[in-house]
């Protein structure tokens, strides 16, 4: 009879270790949003239309249009690889994003978000958008953030200059 309590002892122990590692599992899953490129969401074409999804590009500097009274921030985004091994082998983040602009060749998607305009909204900035495409192929962001990878690499040299 000592065996009963023992075998229900490990029995429950192990039903909870299941129970956390799914849940562990199945909220990273959730969490683990993949984005796209902008070759990628256009490859999809209407299949891709007002499902959400998360897309990354370099912002075209030209086209950014704020209007400050209905907070609307409207944008035109380029083609950057979503391959890290790619990216530093051409140059690094700053490099593609340059060449991502200034390249006339690459995809480019329409962009409108809703809401204040941020402070490192500027040319060459990389633009990681959650949102749904539309279909009037414009991509309409519901959570917008910048990256300026040429910001924080002319700060790191003035920075270490100070302290010597």
């Amino acid at each position: 009879m000592s065996q009963s309590p023992r075998i229900k002892f490990i029995l429950g122990g192990l039903l909870i270790l299941g129970a956390v590692i799914y849940l562990i599992a199945s909220s990273t899953q959730a969490n683990a949003q993949y984005f796209m490129t902008v070759d990628e969401l256009q490859a999809k074409g209407a299949s891709i239309v007002g499902k959400n999804v998360r897309i990354s590009g370099a912002v075209l500097g030209d086209s950014i249009q704020y209007n400050p009274q209905s907070l609307t921030l409207q944008f035109t985004v380029a083609h950057v690889s979503g391959d890290n091994a790619e990216i530093e082998k051409n140059g690094g983040l700053a490099e593609v994003l340059h060449q991502a602009v200034v390249d006339t060749n690459r995809a480019h998607l329409q962009v409108v978000y809703n809401g204040p305009k941020p402070d490192l909204m500027r040319n060459e900035a990389q633009a990681i958008m959650t949102g749904k495409m539309g279909e009037d192929g414009i991509f309409y962001a519901d959570e917008l953030l910048l990256k300026c990878p040429t910001r924080y690499e002319q700060a790191v040299p003035e920075q270490s200059q100070q302290g010597n």
